[in-house]
């Protein structure tokens, strides 16, 4: 039987490989339009982000804001954008990505204007506008059945509309074009489109009518939506925008996928080095999970972006990390003197709770990111989520079936081939016993020392944040050749930019990035590109990429930066104690917040920007660290019930020397797969590789060297020994001492 599972499953991933690569059938391949969409850093277009300037709370908030997205959702599908996305983020702002657009500011003008609703005839005559409608509201359409929308106008709109609908119903109006509003009808026209045309049935001369024409609930709903967005405008103001050109995504989509194609072969061939056959069984499951993590996204629908590439290529990683944790089990069982296939059996067997454990803990983090975040932020976290779960089952799934069937072979089951010596001695280990705990203040110390070196100078010199926490513009331009930078420095002050940061950027410095701390709106920058492109001899083809970030949007990031890392701990630490106790998720919560700082503290040393994508990755890190220390503390609790009478010290050495090359493997195999991504990748992914490549190194050594010192700490200061009795006062009395030692015993 398993070997009829094992068939049917390399058939499998052979079809699935051809059909993600080829076209067969029709079905494929993955990189279709319609198949996986790219963001916009990746195909080219902008994003503006706008805040509605309005003191509506609630329910009447809530409402306004939806009105104010489907007008926007019109607006931009009349500009023929492509799939354009229109979402609220947070209460009161709504982001608007327009994929492939190229004229900017006039889309932005465009769908940031107040909504305009009008009533007219079927010549074009004005009867009435958005400003005279009161209300609109869907309901149930007792006698015709189905739903219909009642209007209800002011005094100036109920005379207005009573003039109309005679002029309508005597049809003494001739039709510009009866296709669109027929002669006895009044349009109703939003920005310009016919949104509804009904038929007038009589004179209205009342405040109040009703459309009706047996429309379905959500249609009901859909209209009286539309037209209460004309009779309910808001204003927005830009505090967030972006452009960016299809031909620097493309150049990022290159580079990352050959970075991601590098990192993925490294692991293939350390995963086969390390792990001799376990590592062949684990590149297989491998196969699967990378084509898998696409389709899955595919149907998902998802948004493919250059930091949802970084989620891939880390939760590759992960899905390592799991098969590790398998493999390091299957060793310990065969150097205890069983047979592979016994080995193979109870190592996942012993392994599975381990891995659940550890992965829920990241799904954790990737869920309050997915919550928090924003734009790319959010598609880095779905990958992930979907990387996560599908790591385990390949790991669980196909890995045991390839590995069973390997072990049960008279020539592959021998132990050489699973990376163990005929003497039963592991191939590669540590060999030399390290007593962790006993040195664990130098590891305090250390840590204090980085943390104070790190935030002494951050402090001091003041940490590097970005334009998107502290507000400002970025503009990336091809000047097609080299150019002075006082020259460019020049525009800028004509147009009282004094505190730009200008840099030469691309191969032969043939482009310009600037950097302000003044936030341009769109009447700013196009004022400064109609002096700064002609000095120049370029038009708007030269702008690469442009990003704007209001004041407001840095104080929301890091409010939502603060909240999202306590609440992930506070769940984390919560579903640590169901699972373990509270000793364990106190010293993990340490732990967290130690990964968390340390990552800060290097960031003020080494004055690297501090930005949105930072965030993300403190949160995987977060949820990374948890992951690992995991591992160790699930050792630590399987060795207080099989060493019941060894002291707590000896203990905590055995368990983290037991898991420490684990520890390492995995921490090295997802470097491994980052370090491409770090050197190729451009900046924008790069942003995110380099916090996660520094949080990941820490977030294993904190693992080591301080969660399981600190539950050490918690556990001896607990259980120290209380003195009871009475004595002489000259010490001729009895004294008795009662309390429990490190092992449980009582002394």
């Amino acid at each position: 039987m398993r070997k009829l599972v094992a068939i049917i499953m390399t058939l499998f991933i052979v079809f699935l490989w051809v059909i993600t690569l080829t076209d067969l059938g029709g079905v494929g391949p993955i990189t279709r339009s319609d198949r996986i969409r790219l963001g916009l850093d990746l195909s080219g277009g902008v994003y503006v982000v706008m805040e509605a300037q309005t003191d509506a709370t609630g329910s009447q908030l809530e409402e306004l804001m939806k009105m104010t997205q489907l007008v926007i959702e019109r607006r931009a599908n009349a500009l023929g954008v492509s799939e354009p996305v229109v979402t609220i983020e947070g209460e009161k702002r709504i982001r608007v990505e327009m994929p492939g657009l190229t004229n900017a500011e006039d889309a932005i003008a465009t769908i940031g204007k107040t909504a305009q609703l009008q009533f007219v005839l079927a010549d074009g005559t004005l009867v009435l506008d958005g400003s005279m409608v009161r209300n609109a509201v869907a309901g149930a359409d007792s006698q015709k059945g189905g739903y219909m929308v009642t209007l209800e106008f002011d005094a100036a709109g109920q005379a207005a509309f009573t003039d109309g609908t005679q002029k309508a119903f005597s049809g003494s109006v001739t039709p510009a074009d009866e296709s669109v509003i027929p002669a006895r009808s009044i349009g109703i026209v939003l920005d310009g489109q016919v949104i509804s045309a009904p038929n007038v049935q009589q004179v209205i001369s009342g405040n109040s009518c009703q459309i009706t024409g047996n429309f379905s609930k959500e249609e009901a709903i859909n209209l009286a939506l539309q037209i209460k967005s004309g009779a309910l405008p808001v204003d927005l103001k830009e505090v967030n925008a972006s452009i960016q050109g299809a031909k620097l995504g493309l150049d990022a989509l290159n580079n990352s996928v050959a970075a991601g194609v590098i990192g993925i072969v490294l692991i293939f061939l350390f995963m086969l080095f390390v792990y001799r056959i376990m590592g062949l069984a684990a590149n297989i499951a491998l196969l699967l999970y990378i084509p898998g993590i696409l389709w899955v996204l595919s149907l998902l629908k998802g948004v493919l972006t250059l930091p949802g590439i970084a989620g891939i290529i880390l939760s590759v990683g992960m899905a390592v990390d799991a098969n590790v944790i398998i493999f390091a089990r299957i060793r310990e069982e065969i150097l205890d003197d069983k047979s592979p296939r016994v080995a193979v059996e109870s190592g996942f067997r012993r392994a599975l709770g381990t891995i659940i454990d550890s992965q829920i803990t990241t799904i954790i983090a990737a869920i309050v990111l997915y919550q928090f975040g924003t734009g790319p932020v959010r598609g880095f976290a779905l990958t992930l989520m979907i990387g996560i779960v599908l790591s385990v089952f390949t790991a669980v799934a196909v890995t045991q079936v390839y590995l069973g069937l390997i072990a049960e072979n008279s020539v592959l089951g021998r132990l050489k081939f699973f990376g163990v010596k005929e003497n039963r001695h592991s191939v590669i280990e540590l060999k030399k016993y390290v007593p962790f705990i006993t040195h664990r203040r130098v590891y305090y110390l250390v840590t204090v020392g980085i943390l104070v070196v790190g935030f002494g100078v951050g402090l001091i010199r003041g940490y590097n944040f970005g334009i998107d926490f502290t507000g400002g513009t970025m503009i990336q331009m091809n000047m097609g050749k080299q150019v002075e930078v006082e020259d460019v420095n020049k525009v800028l002050q004509s147009h009282q930019i004094n505190d730009a940061e200008i840099v030469h950027a691309g191969a032969d410095n043939t482009e310009i990035v600037i950097r302000t701390t003044k936030s341009l709106d769109s009447g700013d920058r196009v004022a400064l590109m109609d002096d700064l492109l002609p000095a120049f001899g370029l038009d708007d083809s030269a702008i690469e990429a442009f990003e704007q970030f209001g004041p407001s949007i840095g104080e929301l990031l890091k409010k939502n930066a603060v909240t999202a890392v306590l609440l992930s701990s506070l769940f984390m630490l919560i579903y640590i104690i169901i699972r373990f106790e509270w000793k364990f998720g106190l010293a993990s919560i340490v732990g967290v917040f130690h990964d968390v700082l340390v990552l800060i503290a290097l960031y003020g040393l080494f004055h690297i920007p501090i930005n949105n994508p930072f965030i993300a990755a403190v949160l995987t890190v977060v949820g990374y660290s948890i992951n690992d220390t995991i591992v160790i503390f699930d050792r630590i609790r399987e060795n207080l019930k099989k060493m019941q009478k060894s002291k707590l010290e000896p203990l905590i050495d055995e368990s983290i020397n037991q898991t420490v090359f684990r520890s390492l493997m995995t921490a090295l195999t997802t470097v491994i797969a980052i370090i491409p991504l770090l050197i190729m990748g451009g900046s924008s992914i790069r942003e995110f590789a380099l916090p996660l490549m520094i949080g990941i190194i820490a977030g294993a050594a904190s693992s080591i060297f301080i969660c399981s010192p600190i539950y050490y700490e918690i556990s001896s200061a607990l259980n120290r020994p209380r003195y009871s009795g009475k004595g002489s006062g000259k010490g001729g009395g009895k004294k008795q001492i009662r309390g429990a030692t490190g092992d449980g015993a009582e002394v």
